[in-house]
Order: C-alpha cells, then structure tokens, then sequence
C-alpha cells in the first residue's frame, strides 16, 4: 500500500513539474481508438498557495494546441493485448499531435477503460489535537481509513475523499481552518487489476515517454459530460467505447462509484459482420450510415447495398433492408443497457436525490439509443457531448472525445487525491500490523 502511495505521488509531482514548464499531452488509450491532445498552459497557476490540489486549491487555464487521432491497434476491452501494436499507434498519435503543436513533449497523462475496476467505500475518524483543523490533521483522518483487502494483483487508481464531518457538521469540502473536536471523512477509493496499468505504463514508456499521471476513463468521461447540476446532485455517466461501456456515479461533485462492463461498440460491428457475412470494415461502415435500435415502417423498404470486396459479383452486390440491419444490432445493445442496469442496481442509483442518466462516447451516437436507453434503465436520459474547451478542434468536439477532453480536466483541474497529503506512513504501519497480530490471535 506504501508503495501504491509512493508511486501515485511521484507521478502527480512530475506532472506539476511538466506543468510548470507549459506543456503536457493527455492520451486517451481506447479499444477504437488512440487520441492525442497537447496542452500549453498560460502560467496562470495559484497551485502554489496550497498544498492540496484540486477542490482545495486554486485552477490552470491552459489551451489545446496539438490533437490527433488514430485507429487503435492491439488493445481488447480496453486494456493492452499485443504491446508492439499499441505502441505503435500511440507513437503515431503522439508523433501527429507534436507536429500540429510544433513542440515536443516529455511527460503524458494516460486514462483507459477495463481493468475490472472495483469501488470501494472508507470511512475514517479522528480526535482533533487542537481546536482548528490543520493540513496534518486532514492528513490523519485518511491514514486512518481502514483500507480493506482488495487481493493481489489490483492497484489503487484513485482514492479520494469525498465528503469531511466536523463534530456533527457534514458535507464540507474543506474542512481547514474550522473549529471542531472530531473530525471524519468518507473516501470512495477505485482498484483495478494491476497488470493492465503495468502493460499502460511500459507502453508509454516504450514510446520514450514519462507517465505523469493515470485515471479512469469512466471517471473523466463523467467529468467532461455532467454538468455541474448533474454532478452535485446525483448522476450517471454511461461511457460506450469501442470495447467496454465504462459507468461512473458521482454525487456532491465527487465520483462514488465505477464500474466496466466488458461490451461496447465493436461487439455490434462483429454481430452486423457475422449476420450479414461480409468484412469488419464494411460492417462497421454500414453501422456508422445506416444503422439503428428502432424500427420504423419504411425501414422495410429502405434498402442497403453491402458493397463487398470479395470478388464474387452476386455476393457482393446484395442488399439488405435497414430493418434487418436493426434486427441485428438492436439485441446486443440492449444486453450492453441491461449489463448496465444491473451495475447501477447494484451501486443503489436508485437512491440519489437526482437520477440522471447521461449517455457519451463514440458508440453513443447510434440513432434512437437514448429512447430504448430510458425504457431498460427506466430514468431520465440524455445524450452528452464534452463540455468546449479552449483551442480544441471541431473534430474532437464529439462524443467520442469525451474521455479525451475529461482528461484535460483532470491535468490541470484535479480533484484531491489521497497521496496529496503527507500521510504519517508510520502510525499508518503500525495499525497494519496491529490488525496482522489481532487476525492471528482470532484465527490461530
């Protein structure tokens, strides 16, 4: 755990040393795709005044001034499946940003999807030496979260606190400064499987590249698509990438919970290749212009030419009705909304004040989702875009850039983490091996 905090530390320090220096590229390692933003920032940097970061400390202004895309190779449900592939197409997307920003970068903050992520609720309560909360005390009430066994090979990815109590006051957000005799905190803190961050990280690495930070594509996706309403009062960001739907649920502005859910775009693509018999690339072509869950009258009489390349005139020049295309695609993306479903079921969506369901990524902007969306997960649905960040281009305005655009969010406006703050590493030991004695002496 010691070395998990050590870790995500050195990172967040190398990405405010980048940031000093004015530019910092975010990546975006995706199943259909690989993008690439550079970002300058224009100094204006009050990161100095505190030591936190994030909700407790001031904001960068910063400008997009390098974007590129690429088709993503080697990466399966969202994680890194042949290494050579994926580190190619990130050096083409890196290589293709620099040059439309005319500057070379050092350091990038990578985000992905998959890695079966697991949200995890702590809680944490102190006794205030003094009368005023100091930074060392919010640096005490976490350590003394007790952190469960989350099993071997999983990493933190984010541990963040998202609500402070002082006495019998909840809901502050900065509890420093106030007067109190206890103080608590509840962080929701994200594990996934550790070897996906591994393969992340010795990719960039492979690239010539320093990581100087990592996150969730769920979590920035949700970031970049709920409005500030949304994310104060309780809201879902459903994220359907190319080879995993991502889900984040954020409440009081801060993420609650995460989950994947390992289908998405691709998984339609290969049913509309293999029902209608013809190649990936036609098949995904034929989503993109024709495709749709609901069915109309005139979808019988609207008729497909598959334009094949197989050779054989008869095979390639077949048409099929739009009707049956629908046919097709309309049962695998309800299993993608039911898998959906039954994570927010389990998450207890139900219960927030607001349930807003909010639906983003490339896979999104299939026509009449957010109709049979609403009917499967039975709340109020809209279709997100990425909220306009300065300089960045109209082609990466879309859904599908929307984990992209979070990502500059998350550089330059984060949100606290746990390795923020100057944990007392040693009283944190100490309980971990008090525990250790106390299991042995119960179980033994």
């Amino acid at each position: 755990m010691i070395e998990i905090y050590e870790t995500q530390r050195a990172m967040r320090n190398m990405r405010k040393a980048a940031m000093q220096r004015g530019v910092v590229a975010v990546l975006d390692v995706g199943t259909f795709k690989i993008s690439c933003l550079v970002l300058r920032f224009d100094g204006t940097d009050s990161q100095n005044e505190v030591e936190g970061v994030g909700s407790m400390a001031g904001q960068t202004g910063f400008r997009v001034i390098g974007a590129a895309t690429t088709r993503s190779r080697g990466v399966r449900f969202g994680e890194i499946d042949a290494m050579q592939e994926t580190e190619r197409a990130i050096r083409t997307a890196i290589q293709a940003a620099q040059k439309m920003a005319r500057i070379r970068v050092d350091h990038v903050i990578a985000c992905f999807s998959g890695a079966a992520p697991r949200s995890y609720g702590l809680a944490g309560k102190i006794a205030l030496e003094g009368h005023v909360v100091t930074e060392h005390d919010v640096a005490r009430v976490l350590a003394e979260c007790d952190v469960p066994d989350f099993g071997f090979g999983r990493e933190v990815l984010h541990a963040q606190p998202v609500n402070f109590a002082l006495d019998h006051r909840s809901g502050l957000n900065d509890p420093r400064g106030q007067m109190g005799q206890e103080l608590s905190t509840d962080m929701h803190m994200l594990t996934v499987d550790a070897t996906a961050v591994q393969n992340l990280a010795y990719c960039v690495k492979r690239c010539d590249l320093e990581l100087a930070g990592i996150a969730s594509s769920a979590y920035v996706a949700g970031m970049a698509s709920l409005v500030e309403d949304e994310q104060e009062l309780g809201a879902a960001c459903i994220d359907i990438g190319g080879g995993a739907t991502g889900i984040s649920i954020f409440m009081k502005k801060h993420m609650i919970y995460a989950d994947t859910v390992r289908m998405g775009g691709d998984h339609v693509t290969s049913d509309i290749s293999m029902g209608l018999q013809v190649p990936t690339a036609v098949a995904e072509r034929i989503k993109t212009r024709n495709g749709g869950v609901v069915a109309t009258g005139m979808d019988d009489r609207d008729l497909i030419e598959l334009e094949g390349e197989t050779g054989d005139w008869e095979h390639d020049r077949r048409t099929v009705s739009r009707a049956e295309l629908i046919g097709i695609m309309r049962p695998r993306v309800e299993e993608i909304l039911e898998e959906v479903r039954e994570r927010l079921d389990a998450a207890g969506f139900e219960h927030l004040p607001s349930q807003q369901i909010v639906l983003t990524g490339g896979s999104s902007q299939i026509p009449g989702l957010d109709g049979l969306a609403s009917k499967i997960l039975g709340q109020q649905v809209r279709l997100g875009r990425p909220m306009r960040v300065h300089g960045l281009p109209q082609a990466a305005t879309g859904p599908g850039f929307s984990s992209a655009v979070g990502m500059c969010l998350y550089a330059t406006h984060p949100q606290d983490e746990w390795w923020d703050f100057d944990l007392p590493i040693e009283r944190s030991s100490v309980r971990t091996i008090r525990r250790a004695v106390r299991w042995l002496r119960d179980n033994w």
